[in-house]
């Protein structure tokens, strides 16, 4: 026996026992030491000691960490460590926590939050804590499917997952547990449609899955009182309640058609809906306003149409009211007017209100806008057989982020085409927010690129993209390719654009490209501002798609590593925070949307900076041009592309994993990479240096304009990954999540070494982004 433990069971033995109470067990005292141990002496256990008795003496005891007892064994172990926890090293292993985990037999409550925790859940270990009932495991960094294991688990009413990376589908077998009644999987990456059985729960009381990747409809959920879905990609239609339902919150989905207002309306428990940023039309059910529970409503960014009532009344319990971005029109109900202590919110409607302070739309808007479906061009406005140019904005709410720095051959310039005189333009209100083709992602992304200065998208129409392109001359030609033109302009409000103008074909069908682009919206994506169509009338087709995007005008990712000057280079800290930013994106593009983007031919020329230097992919694999690329490029003898970076295949995130790889060899080195024979040189001298007794060969291969700043360790986990990302057989490169922890993880050990030298850039400037941004 280690001398750790011996002291430990002396310790134990030595306790002056209370009256009626037993020591505990010495087994379990060192199973909870080994935890400290595994979790690297975190400082919230900083208060347990040797001598400490977990069960009886309370002055170890935190808010953040405590244990729970009953005779000489532990039911309840919580530790909370601090928000914003870096994943533990990686030789902290998952299997040996749960492993050590188990061995408390007795434990019914399980808290472990904010702890750096990483990897799949273990299901054979979890398994054996049979008495479990309530676990809580938030905001850590698991990541794969749920384990089967957990239906093993007969006694579990409460699962707490929020806040990690964990994905697959909500699993079937969730009916096999019988006690279940909250679960809470909210901001992780699940995906598909959500298995019928959730209705065969019949103690499921809670559901909570917002801002996750699921879609489809919602099976029958009667059963449940609390239902979160928020921020998915959920719908069209909306779900079967139960009348004690308390709260609905399914803002930010794909729910059409009206809401029934019938089933609502006998909701009498019902305190909270919030079915915003959806596309839900018709009338609104006014009754909702007069639940007798009702405390907050948000029906804001649908097209809900309907003249209110001024004498319509409302529940005594109404704190909060969002009817902003519809078709209302009428008068606002006077309890709505005269509400002290209530938050009301009612603009872009058509409503007669007389508050100048939420602005409204003519009423003409609203009636024209609800006999509106889609962007149809109006009938009988031509004569037949006149040719005309129609440049429609689409009704389309949400940012379209794609690519704006594709690397385009810069030939000799040519004007457009003379264009139609005469055009029939339609523009879209502007009145809707940007979250109403939102996905899993996309609300928080909103918030975040708001928050850094981003337009929110609107539709264009031909004259201000004609205007701010001084009529597409030459001059702001930026280049050309096979599909078309890319343009540099300012708007009239001085905001500099680049301009995409596609040829498109006439049978292409855009409804799902449009949705797919529309989910695009990342912080390390380059954002979309907006679009417009021109249509030929003639024909009823589309002739030109216009992508309007953000100008990233602080240069590329090599121009700050390797053709970078002496003072604009990046530290070695500043490069790891860009490549995990990169990572992020490449994150977002595989799983953030549905289905995932992938094949995306990175680069680190396509890698731009903004100003504030967070670094943002510029080009990537756009759904609307891959049917032409898969035309052009498959089976052609000059190809650049291999079959596999065109069409989507079992292994094409490894694909990008590859291309990352290269590009942190650059970040790495500090030299340009310019082809494959590079990259295999490259490699030999890593795995060498890898293998090498000392650091001295590592730092010879790193950017000598950093390497005297790096720590050893964070060099080398770079390195390792790096070498992993560019193996040879795709299934051995590794997820996004992995290159994610390494990088996080290299970052932490350079802040922990002291030693990185101060940004280049400015001796008082900070670096550009957190790991954890």
């Amino acid at each position: 026996m280690g001398g750790h433990a011996l002291l430990i069971l002396l310790s134990v033995a030595s306790l002056s026992l209370l009256p009626g109470a037993m020591p505990l067990q010495p087994s379990q005292a060192w199973s909870l030491f080994k935890l400290r141990q595994l979790l690297g002496d975190p400082p919230v256990l900083g208060t347990w000691r040797n001598y400490t008795d977990f069960c009886y003496g309370g002055d170890y005891k935190t808010a953040s960490a405590f244990v729970e007892c009953y005779e000489d064994s532990v039911t309840q172990l919580h530790i909370m460590g601090e928000p914003g926890a870096r994943p533990l090293p990686t030789t902290f292993s998952i299997d040996a926590f749960f492993t050590t985990l188990s061995r408390l037999p007795d434990l019914k409550v399980l808290t472990l939050t904010n702890l750096g925790l990483w990897g799949p859940l273990p299901g054979g270990k979890i398994s054996r804590l049979q008495k479990l009932e309530i676990v809580n495991v938030s905001s850590n960094y698991l990541y794969g499917e749920l384990p089967r294991g957990l239906s093993q688990l007969g006694s579990l009413q409460t699962l707490v997952a929020d806040h990690n990376m964990l994905g697959g589908k909500l699993p079937g077998w969730l009916k096999d547990m019988p006690l279940l009644a909250v679960l809470s999987l909210r901001n992780n990456t699940l995906q598909g449609t959500l298995p019928e059985s959730l209705k065969d729960m019949p103690s499921l009381r809670s559901l909570v899955l917002a801002s996750n990747n699921l879609s489809g409809n919602l099976p029958e959920l009667s059963n449940l009182q609390v239902i979160d879905m928020a921020n998915n990609a959920l719908g069209p239609k909306f779900p079967r309640l139960g009348r004690k339902v308390a709260s609905v919150v399914l803002a930010g989905n794909k729910f059409s058609d009206g809401l029934p207002a019938d089933m609502l309306a006998s909701c009498y428990l019902l305190e909270r809906l919030d079915v915003s940023g959806n596309r839900f039309v018709g009338p609104f059910p006014a009754a909702l306003l007069s639940l007798p529970s009702m405390e907050y409503l948000s029906i804001a960014g649908n097209r809900f149409t309907g003249r209110l009532s001024g004498n319509a009344s409302c529940g005594e319990n109404l704190r909060f009211v969002d009817l902003s971005s519809n078709l209302l029109t009428g008068s606002l109900p006077g309890c709505l007017l005269a509400a002290p202590g209530k938050t009301v919110l009612f603009s872009a409607n058509c409503l007669s209100t007389g508050d100048d302070s939420q602005s409204q739309h003519p009423s003409p808007f609203c009636r024209n806008q609800a006999l509106a479906v889609g962007i149809v061009p109006e009938q009988g406005r031509e004569k037949s057989g006149a040719k005309a140019g129609v440049v429609a904005g689409i009704v389309l709410v949400g940012a379209l982020v794609v690519s704006a720095a594709v690397v385009f051959v810069v030939r000799k310039a040519r004007l457009p085409k003379a264009r139609p005189a005469r055009r029939l333009v339609e523009h879209a209100s502007s009145a809707y927010p940007s979250n109403l083709l939102a996905d899993a992602r996309y609300i928080s992304q909103t918030v975040k690129l708001g928050a850094l200065g981003i337009p929110a998208y609107r539709s264009f129409s031909l004259v201000e993209l004609e205007a701010a392109t001084d009529n597409f001359q030459v001059s702001s030609l930026m280049g050309q390719d096979a599909h078309g033109q890319m343009y540099r302009g300012r708007l009239s409000n001085g905001t500099p654009v680049t301009i995409r103008s596609l040829k498109v074909n006439k049978s292409q069908s855009f409804t799902r490209h449009i949705e797919m682009i529309s989910k695009l919206r990342h912080r390390h994506l380059v954002s979309a501002l907006g679009h417009c169509f021109q249509y030929n009338l003639d024909e009823s087709t589309v002739t030109h798609l216009y992508l309007v995007f953000e100008y990233v005008h602080n240069g590329n990712l090599r121009g700050r590593i390797s053709q970078g000057t002496e003072g604009r280079k990046l530290s070695w800290g500043q490069r790891i925070s860009t490549a995990i930013g990169v990572a992020k994106g490449i994150q977002f593009l595989h799983g953030g949307i549905i289905p995932g983007l992938f094949a995306n031919n990175l680069k680190i020329t396509n890698i731009l900076m903004d100003q504030n230097q967070v670094p943002k992919i510029g080009s990537y694999n756009i759904p609307i041009l891959s049917e032409t690329m898969k035309s052009e490029m498959q089976g052609g003898a000059g190809s650049k592309y291999p079959p596999d970076r065109i069409c989507r295949v079992p292994n094409g995130d490894k694909i990008d994993m590859y291309d990352f790889g290269v590009i942190l060899l650059e970040v790495i080195s500090g030299r340009p990479i310019s082809s494959i024979y590079e990259v295999e040189m490259m490699k030999e001298q890593l795995q060498s240096a890898l293998t090498a007794q000392g650091p001295s060969k590592r730092s010879n291969l790193v950017d000598p304009a950093v390497s005297k700043a790096c720590s050893d360790d964070s060099m080398r986990t770079v390195m390792e990954i790096c070498l992993r990302c560019l193996a040879k057989e795709p299934t051995q490169r590794p997820s996004v999540e992995d290159v994610l922890w390494n990088l996080q993880f290299a970052a932490q050990v350079q802040d922990d070494s002291r030693s990185s030298e101060e940004s280049p850039l400015s001796p008082s400037q900070p670096h550009a982004q957190s790991a954890h941004d």
